[in-house]
């Protein structure tokens, strides 16, 4: 196996990445009108193509080189997940007066054009913070040194499903800008101890092992990509802003400062629906590796 990943090569579609985000931006400050308003999904697509083919160099595996059909589940589940949390944002059937958190502008006018926009955009949410997270892993995160172990016990196990549950309904019921942080905190709190509970990958489980590198890993995809996000969207023509009651006039690019503060979490928020999602659509392999998404074929 260490031969196989010394001499995997970079494939070539990670240069098309990088010929996609170069030409997207070069198009975008050049006043194009279509890459300007479609500028997000296009740039996140040459991104996931770039890291993808890192990651493939590093480890002779990746979503879309050998789990390609992983990546249908990423890529449909991203989409789900994300259409879940606009529903938290403008839980009154998306009247445009009552969006909580962000607001979209200069939308693609067809509107069958414009959910296409929102699928492709929605659908590299979960593959970007996932190979990001895994390059993570696969570098800065790499050895596995003993690291305090966090077990719980089953009362606290339910304590914390019940938590998320309960942030998971409460802004349903009252819709408030002050929920937004129980957002991305209520689906950890419900989904990761299930998984773990059902024996799937979680962090719960992996802090009971001592095992801390898949929440590093993905604690820095989150800060990364939500960096990288903001910066992305403020110079594209189609973009969101923010309404926020805290500090929201305290911005680095559109967002409101303390806003960064839910994209690490969010990475994690991310995995876990994923993970769950997952459990329901076959029996557990007979082994997990530790990468980020599930490698039903991974060698044993």
């Amino acid at each position: 196996m260490r031969t196989a990943i010394n001499k995997a090569r970079f494939p070539a579609y990670g240069y098309l990445g990088l010929v996609i985000i170069a030409v997207a931006e070069a198009l975008l400050f050049g006043g194009n009108q279509f890459v300007g308003r479609w500028f997000t999904p296009i740039v996140w697509t040459g991104y996931i193509l770039f890291v993808d083919a890192l990651v493939y160099k590093l480890r002779a595996r990746s979503l879309l080189m050998t789990d390609r059909l992983e990546s249908v589940v990423i890529l449909l589940v991203s989409i789900g997940g994300w259409w879940l949390c606009e529903f938290y944002n403008a839980p009154r059937f998306w009247k445009s007066d009552l969006e909580l958190w962000w607001h979209y502008h200069n939308l693609e006018p067809n509107l069958m054009l414009r959910r296409v926009g929102y699928d492709w955009a929605f659908a590299t949410i979960f593959p970007l913070l996932f190979i990001t997270a895994e390059l993570f892993r696969l570098t800065l995160f790499k050895r596995s040194m003993p690291q305090t172990k966090i077990g719980l016990s089953k009362p606290a196990v339910m304590i914390l499903i019940v938590l998320g549950g309960l942030g998971a309904i409460v802004p349903l019921l009252y819709p408030s800008p002050w929920f937004a942080p129980i957002i991305w905190l209520s689906f950890i709190l419900l989904l990761d101890p299930i998984n773990e509970s059902r024996g799937w990958p979680s962090i719960t489980g992996d802090l009971a092992r001592g095992d801390w590198r898949r929440l590093w890993s993905l604690l820095a995809s989150g800060l990364v990509c939500g960096f990288l996000w903001e910066f992305f969207n403020f110079w594209a023509l189609s973009k969101w802003t923010y309404t926020v009651p805290y500090l929201g006039n305290v911005r680095i690019f559109e967002m409101p400062v303390l806003g960064f503060l839910g994209f690490p979490p969010f990475a994690i928020e991310c995995c876990a629906m994923y993970i769950f999602f997952r459990s329901l659509l076959s029996s557990k392999p007979d082994r997990l590796s530790d990468c980020i998404w599930i490698e039903t074929n991974a060698q044993k």
